[in-house]
């Protein structure tokens, strides 16, 4: 079992940048893939960036490569996310997620665990 919080969520105007933060409970956080996920209102919730139990690899949707990085401290049990040149189209309520097995996965139903969400508003 895994229970993962998430922070770091606020306004900021377009071209500024946040880092949102993931606490995760349970001694097997170092084992799971975890993925960032956002849902914008009316939208379904879409991928955004994995990362595999090592840090070694990562994936990213088209929408952020380039401006988003996701990092993962297993020490502190923390998975992380920072975002740079915020545009107003990435405003959505972001979410962490954890996934049992090794392959880095972009679908929502492929992960097992979800936090509660965390708001990013980016203004014009």
């Amino acid at each position: 079992q895994v229970q993962l919080v998430e922070s770091g969520g606020g306004l900021v105007q377009a071209g500024g940048s946040l880092r949102l933060s993931c606490a995760a409970s349970g001694r097997s956080f170092s084992t799971y893939v975890m993925g960032w996920f956002r849902q914008a209102p009316g939208k379904e919730r879409e991928f955004v960036a994995a990362i595999s139990w090592s840090g070694l690899m990562t994936s990213y949707a088209d929408s952020v490569k380039g401006r988003f990085t996701i990092s993962k401290d297993n020490a502190k049990n923390t998975l992380y996310l920072q975002m740079n040149s915020l545009k107003p189209e990435d405003t959505a309520v972001y979410y962490c997620a954890a996934a049992r097995g090794v392959v880095l996965t972009t679908t929502p139903k492929t992960y097992d665990y979800w936090g509660q969400g965390t708001q990013v508003t980016v203004s014009s």
